[in-house]
């Protein structure tokens, strides 16, 4: 059974009497916008209403049961979770994932990820044009400022790159990441308005593609079939594309469009419908093995009383979210509901039609109009729909389930290869640790250890660990104290072998500075296919030596340093065992 069916079948059978509060608030610090030259291009007295070109603004509801225990947290705050970018190979939740991770840890007395009662949830919302990476894109050859409108640096849309406020990527996370968890923790514990009527909703279908749309009383637009431009390809400051793609552009080129018309050449009308984007990639018109992008689009509205969650299948920029926002609260309060009534952007729901810009963001074509699939009027077409249901739910009106979309999970490519069998070195076998832990490790240190392995794919380990960080607390009993999904390990596999099927596992557990002294070890788990005649796969273990994590300095132990790649440095300096201990003990 799929993840996800499992845990709506989880929260269908752990339904309880309880209530919902809600709090809002200013975060600072912790997003810019990715695309200015764009959100410049709206209106000047539109953008004079807001302060930021972002929202700063966080929502949370808060969820208790009828004793008034806390059993869940939904935060909702624009930012894209980019704070570690493309180079990172890692699989990670980034900044929303760490902060949800200490969020849970705080209710659940700092149980192990994912395994405590209280759940914490930080959503995203109109976070298109959003970046975590707040010191902004600089040259990386030169430390100066990009190219402000292509976002390039010498030409080259590789050599700029924004940067986080940490000394590296997982620092930055880890930032962006406190930065939420601590303001919605504030707003959580300070949520007094609580919730109160009915809880009602709208769902229905919309064929994206063909939407007419008027605009005045003499002239009407449509939306266009799905299409690319060249700026999508360019990439964003939070992950450069390659070859010589730049954001900010409006023509075409003959050799691109030439490896464009060999997968789909764009027909004079989607051309016209889609200017001034010029087209790289015409998804609504390739249907071979079948269609690239969606044309059905799912949109829904949920109500919680007064509060108002507005399920957007796509990315809606910062000023496309505040007018979908308002356009609907003012469609709500219009037809009866208060005008205490409260709208938020749930971002990405339900079916992801790429980004959505405003109509005049769309035509700088930085990387988010590029990436505007249904053409210029898209924004338009997504507030109507919004507002058509938010009438029909105030109004308690039925709306048709709207055409419905296809289903191609069945007929799906996939260009993953399977695995053709693990192999262990003469030996050596699966789980043995190679390269072993030393003896003792200072707290605020790290410590690794690295064994043989096999693929990760012959068992994704849901809702298990391929490791474990594990405290001794008697002879016989170790408690788990870290796992995979922890944020202070590291699981990185590598192949050493293709040919023979060979890899290796490194497992690394930066030790917290406050972690109680005591020993530890460090365990693998994963799955081998050691036939490649057979599809069985087989369990292993292994388990790193004992090891301690003390206070003070280290006490020299000869176990450590008796071996021979140390003491042909000691002997190339003519010093003897004796006169190194002497000298190490003397070390602060």
């Amino acid at each position: 059974m799929f993840p996800n069916f499992q845990s709506i079948e989880r929260a269908n059978a752990n339904m309880k009497p309880g209530n919902i509060f809600v709090n809002e608030g200013e975060l600072l610090d912790s997003n810019i916008n990715r695309s200015p030259s764009a959100y410049l291009n709206n209106p000047a007295d539109e953008r004079a209403k807001y302060k930021y070109d972002v929202d700063k603004n966080m929502t949370v509801l808060k969820f208790v049961d009828a004793s008034n225990k806390p059993i869940g947290m939904i935060s909702w705050f624009a930012v894209h979770c980019t704070s570690m970018n493309n180079t990172n190979h890692l699989i990670s939740s980034d900044n929303k994932g760490y902060a949800a991770q200490l969020f849970e840890a705080a209710i659940n007395n700092n149980s192990l990820p994912v395994k405590g009662k209280f759940i914490a949830a930080f959503a995203q919302s109109n976070l298109g044009d959003v970046s975590p990476n707040i010191k902004g894109p600089h040259c990386i050859n030169t430390g100066k400022p990009c190219d402000i409108l292509t976002s390039t640096c010498e030409g080259k849309n590789e050599l700029c790159i924004a940067s986080g406020p940490g000394k590296d990527m997982f620092d930055s996370t880890k930032i962006i990441g406190e930065n939420q968890y601590k303001k919605a923790m504030d707003l959580f514990n300070s949520a007094k308005s609580m919730l109160s009527g009915p809880v009602d909703f709208r769902h229905q279908f919309v064929n994206m593609s063909n939407i007419t749309i008027k605009i005045n009383d003499t002239y009407s637009a449509m939306t266009c079939k799905p299409a690319m431009g060249y700026s999508f390809a360019a990439g964003t400051t939070d992950g450069p594309g390659a070859f010589d793609f730049k954001q900010g552009t409006t023509k075409d080129n003959f050799f691109w469009n030439l490896i464009r018309d060999l997968i789909a050449e764009p027909s004079n009308e989607q051309v016209k419908c889609q200017a001034p984007k010029p087209i790289l990639l015409d998804t609504g018109e390739a249907s071979e093995p079948y269609p690239w992008q969606p044309q059905i689009a799912s949109t829904q509205l949920l109500r919680l009383g007064d509060f108002v969650i507005i399920a957007v299948p796509g990315e809606f920029t910062t000023m496309s979210g505040r007018r979908t926002r308002d356009a609907v609260r003012d469609s709500l309060i219009k037809n009866g509901l208060p005008s205490t009534t409260k709208t938020v952007i749930a971002g990405m729901a339900n079916t992801y039609t790429d980004y959505i810009t405003t109509y005049e963001e769309y035509q700088i074509q930085r990387y988010e109009g590029a990436s505007t699939i249904y053409g210029p009027h898209t924004l338009k077409a997504y507030i109507n729909q919004f507002v058509f249901l938010a009438e029909a739910m105030v109004l308690n009106k039925t709306v048709p389930v709207g055409p419905k979309p296809p289903n191609y999970l069945s007929s799906q490519l996939s260009f993953n290869l399977p695995v053709v069998y693990d192999g262990q070195p003469s030996g050596q076998v699966f789980g043995q640790a190679i390269k072993d832990v030393s003896l003792k490790y200072l707290q605020n240190s790290t410590v690794s250890v690295t064994f043989v392995s096999a693929n990760p794919r012959n068992n994704l380990m849901t809702e298990k660990t391929f490791l474990t960080v594990e405290k001794q607390n008697s002879s016989t009993d170790w408690e788990v104290i870290a796992t995979d999904s922890s944020w202070n390990t590291i699981f990185a596999w590598e192949r050493t072998s293709t040919l023979f099927g060979e890899s290796i596992a490194t497992i690394t557990w930066d030790i917290p500075a406050d972690q109680p002294t005591g020993t530890y070890r460090i365990r693998h788990f994963g799955y081998a296919k050691p036939n490649p005649l057979s599809e069985a796969i087989k369990e292993f273990t292994g388990s790193s030596k004992p090891f301690q994590v003390v206070t003070k300095k280290l006490k020299f132990d000869w176990r450590d340093f008796n071996r021979p790649q140390y003491w042909r440095y000691f002997k190339a300096l003519g010093h003897y065992k004796k006169k190194y201990q002497n000298l190490y003990n003397t070390i602060p």
